[in-house]
């Protein structure tokens, strides 16, 4: 598949324009058993381009979401500041929409169970919908019922037969994850009933540019959204956006609510006010992705100047998670065990295996405090105030942690606030 006859998913213009090109990489959750070390591993172009007729910021389709998805290595709940966020979504729409006990609540992509064992806590009727085996299996074990199916218009359809419309529909961080988002959007306006909501949580294109953001760029995620392209994209299913929300998730998401376009009426201010904080960054024009691309190298220099420095110097380096935005990192800074000893990881699914394409060891968090090493280098930069606060013991031997993105940040865990650079 060349560039020359590459075209948007969403409005099918040819000529897509470069944003930045990471190179290639393998699938990022396709993590390594020690037996797999010595086979061979397919790796993928990571080149993100956007549109420039309809602004949607877009990988190719290279893999087929069956084989990220059957068995997932990502479990929500391993995360407390995730499912504090999901409660509070729950209570804040259960109030908003007025939910009660005859309402009928959908999760797309509820992995899990995460967030629909607050609604079944509540008593409301709900179902989730999660292609993954292992985790939608570990959903039911929680008691939320769980159907194992990708979201079609078929598979839209059927639930809506059997269980009736959705008086909410919730597909958060899955609405990037999909490369059919055509066929996707119409499954959301099959479930949801004629006056029903639907809410999407993505991250925002936004923060990834201005922030540099580009670990957030991995294979799973086929498109990248501003609200003007997520705008565009619902109305191909006869939903259109009523209402926006700016959440600190994931680095800077948004959290869009749309409805069956006949029952929508107009939009709230805060939807005006965020297309014009857009379209003042230059998103909703080719100028404010300029610039990016030298961005990324400045980052990927930075850490490698800095890794290489300790290594001259003797001291030791470990990571803090394995997520899939962080083999992204590595990957493109190829970073090896040579430079990045291990990293932990609190999900026991990842332990003893391999981070894909650099084959990082990944052990249990307790090994860092049994090391002591110099720095952590911490990979899930979005969850950092929750990080910053499990780590406060790597200070106890004077240990620092390091963070790459935005920009290459040393900081004591106990005094964030505070940081140097060191990258002789």
């Amino acid at each position: 598949m060349s560039a020359q006859t590459l075209s948007c998913r969403l409005c099918g213009s040819p000529g897509l324009r470069s944003v930045v090109d990471l190179g290639a990489s393998p699938p990022c959750e396709s993590f390594l058993a020690a037996a797999d070390l010595d086979a061979p591993e397919p790796a993928y172009p990571l080149h993100l381009r956007i549109c420039p007729e309809c602004l949607l910021a877009q990988l190719p389709p290279l893999i087929d979401p069956a084989e990220t998805f059957t068995e997932y290595a990502y479990f929500s709940s391993f995360s407390h500041s995730w499912l504090a966020h999901a409660e509070k979504f729950v209570d804040s729409a259960v109030s908003r929409l007025g939910l009660g006990p005859d309402s009928f609540v959908v999760e797309v992509a509820s992995n899990d169970g995460y967030l629909l064992r607050n609604v079944v806590g509540r008593g409301l009727r709900c179902l989730g919908i999660e292609p993954s085996v292992n985790v939608g299996a570990a959903a039911r074990a929680a008691g939320v019922p769980t159907l194992t199916a990708f979201l079609t218009p078929e598979t839209g359809a059927a639930v809506r037969a059997e269980h009736g419309p959705a008086d909410l529909v919730v597909a958060n961080n899955v609405y990037a994850h999909i490369p059919d988002v055509l066929g996707f959007t119409k499954g959301l306006r099959a479930l949801v009933a004629d006056d029903g909501w639907v809410s999407i949580e993505v991250q925002h294109l936004l923060s990834l540019v201005e922030l540099t953001q580009y670990d957030t760029i991995y294979h799973e995620h086929f498109q990248y959204y501003t609200l003007a392209s997520a705008q565009r994209a619902l109305a191909t299913g006869g939903l259109a956006v009523t209402d926006v929300e700016l959440l600190d998730t994931h680095g800077g998401s948004i959290r869009v609510w749309a409805r069956p376009a006949e029952a929508a009426g107009e939009p709230s201010p805060r939807v005006a006010e965020v297309m014009d904080t857009e379209r003042a960054a230059g998103l909703h024009d080719l100028s404010g992705y300029a610039g990016f691309a030298r961005r990324v190298e400045e980052i990927r220099l930075s850490l490698l100047e800095f890794l290489i420095g300790a290594k001259r110097r003797g001291e030791r380096v470990v990571g803090y998670g394995a997520p899939g935005k962080g083999n992204t990192l590595l990957n493109h800074c190829g970073i090896r065990p040579d430079l990045l000893e291990y990293t932990v990881d609190r999900n026991p699914y990842k332990h003893g295996r391999f981070t894909p394409g650099t084959r990082i060891p990944i052990h249990e968090p307790e090994r860092i405090a049994a090391d002591r090493p110099d720095y952590v280098l911490v990979l899930p930069w979005n969850l950092r105030a929750e990080l910053t606060e499990q780590l406060a013991y790597v200070a106890d031997w004077g240990g620092r942690l390091v963070f790459a993105i935005p920009e290459l940040e040393i900081v004591s865990p106990k005094n964030p606030a505070l940081h140097a650079v060191e990258v002789n």
